[in-house]
């Protein structure tokens, strides 16, 4: 295709994208007083008759400014749409560059394609599920005597901050089986790295998780630790198939070819003799019969 072409069809994905993102957003400001109190529901609500529940620490949720429900409700909506459509703008990615794949590479980014959504739905049901825990320790912060009032953007950045956190750090063992069959790293030395990466999967967790609790911080962390040696499995599986097919596929490319610089004899040479008879002028050999053999 020329270079014209494919900015039509870059065009042409991105719109179908964008569409189906519009389509899904519109859906859910149709249903965004539902969608709002679900992600409300870990706020501990301070009224009259919890205040005493929480021991104080409780939040007052309260919009500032005239506009602010309405902005409140088209972030919830956008979010919900850009969430929800995954899969569908993932196989638009995957529609463009598909055609320049060759058969094999398709095979592959077909699996990494079809397992690239779960795991993104997987991080963000993960970060569903410790947001109560996070809430309740960034509030257990509060002096005492006081109460916070609480924006809903606010909330909702922070919801949407450890939404997207989550879903791509599930991601990561993905891309290592990725660099891993395109022969950028062995399963071997992704093993060999496992106790860097689970100190640097440990400390990515503890600073991605908005609370300082432990528990937010492991919700985040063991999953990926657990998909992390799956990645490894895979690699270390990849490889040994490799090798089966091709022997030479351990070799280092800066070792040098065994070459054999031995001579040997030329067996079956036969002894000719010389039938051309000599130019005019050129000086006659001492010998009318010259031997020489059939290869020369």
């Amino acid at each position: 295709m020329a270079l014209a072409d494919h900015l039509r069809e870059l065009r042409n994905r991105v719109v179908k994208s964008v569409l189906a993102i519009v389509v899904i957003t519109i859906i859910a400001a149709i249903y965004h007083k539902k969608i709002e109190d679900f992600l409300l529901t870990p706020l501990p609500h301070c009224t009259p008759d919890t205040a005493d529940q929480y021991h104080g620490k409780c939040a007052q949720v309260s919009n500032i400014g005239l506009t602010a429900g309405f902005t409140w409700m088209l972030k919830v909506s956008l979010t919900a749409g850009v969430v929800a459509t995954v899969p569908i703008w993932l196989y638009q990615v995957w529609a463009f560059v598909a055609p320049g794949l060759h058969k094999h590479e398709k095979k592959y980014a077909v699996i990494f394609m079809a397992a690239g959504a779960p795991l993104f739905l997987a991080g963000v049901g993960c970060a569903i599920l410790v947001l109560p825990t996070t809430v309740d320790v960034l509030i257990s912060f509060t002096p005492n005597h006081t109460t916070p009032i609480l924006p809903p953007e606010d909330y909702l950045d922070i919801a949407t901050r450890m939404v997207l956190v989550f879903g791509l750090a599930f991601e990561f063992p993905l891309l290592l089986v990725m660099l891993n069959m395109v022969g950028m790293v062995t399963g071997k030395r992704l093993l060999g790295w496992w106790r860097g990466m689970v100190m640097g999967i440990t400390v990515f967790a503890a600073f991605a998780t908005p609370s300082a609790d432990p528990v937010s911080m492991l919700v985040l962390a063991a999953p990926i630790w657990a998909l992390y040696f799956i990645a490894v499995a895979i690699a270390l599986f990849n490889d040994k198939r490799k090798l089966r097919r091709n022997p030479d596929a351990g070799l280092s490319d800066e070792e040098a070819s065994q070459l054999d610089l031995s001579v040997q004899p030329v067996a079956g040479a036969e002894m000719v003799e010389a039938s051309t008879a000599p130019a005019a002028g050129a000086p006659v050999p001492a010998t009318r019969h010259e031997q020489i053999d059939d290869i020369t």
